[in-house]
């Protein structure tokens, strides 16, 4: 039985399994689609494991300072070689992985298919993300802008008609993480764990790489 009847969360590149875990938790799931664009989230960034410890992947966007602009409207911005530097990071990370071929060629062409907007981007990520991890459930964007709903800083979420996780799955969140409060932050086999511990919450793509179609049981 999920444990969430509604969840939202906020667009995400390359989602942590937190994400992904909400996602599965869920019956019905809506990406925020009408908030305006918040720097230093998971919006345009993700982690990996690197053979340095974790390395953070950050899509650079067209956002001046101070500027607030709606979350649809964020353009991508390709004048540095972004695209080929996280296919590198990312093979570098799990080419010796026991599944990174398996998924690579179908991520990497959405990346090198240079979307201009950010949501758009996520969005194919995350659909072709979802269907990796064999998941059924399919998210729908938001229709209007939900005002944030507090959540205590740990223990399970209280019961709600939906759950709104927007701020708890960001890197920026000091509280106590999604993963953690269900029992669910469970290790799985890293290809550089050598001499450091289980680093938890990385990317899904960290999952898949090691777990392949196993992945969908941590979820």
């Amino acid at each position: 039985m999920a444990l969430f009847p509604h969840t939202l969360l906020t667009t995400a590149y390359f989602p942590p399994v937190s994400w992904f875990f909400a996602l599965a938790q869920s019956q019905r799931v809506e990406i925020e689609a009408c908030e305006s664009y918040q720097k230093q989230s998971w919006r345009n960034r993700c982690r990996i494991y690197s053979a340095a410890g974790p390395e953070a992947l950050v899509v650079p966007v067209m956002h001046a300072r101070g500027e607030k602009i709606h979350i649809r409207d964020v353009r991508i911005d390709y004048s540095e070689p972004w695209v080929r530097l996280h296919e590198r990071a990312m093979t570098a990370a799990y080419n010796h992985s026991a599944f990174f071929e398996y998924y690579r060629d179908d991520l990497f062409r959405i990346l090198e298919g240079q979307e201009t907007f950010l949501f758009d981007l996520n969005w194919k990520l995350t659909e072709k993300l979802i269907d990796m991890c064999s998941l059924a459930i399919r998210p729908v964007p938001t229709a209007d802008f939900l005002p944030q709903v507090p959540v205590p800083d740990s223990g399970p979420l209280p019961a709600a008609p939906v759950t709104d996780l927007r701020a708890l799955i960001q890197p920026k969140y000091r509280g106590e993480g999604l993963l953690p409060r269900y029992d669910r932050a469970v290790p799985y086999f890293q290809i550089f764990p050598a001499g450091s511990s289980f680093i938890a919450d990385l990317s899904v793509l960290d999952l898949l790489c090691a777990e392949g179609p196993n992945a969908i049981s941590f979820l």
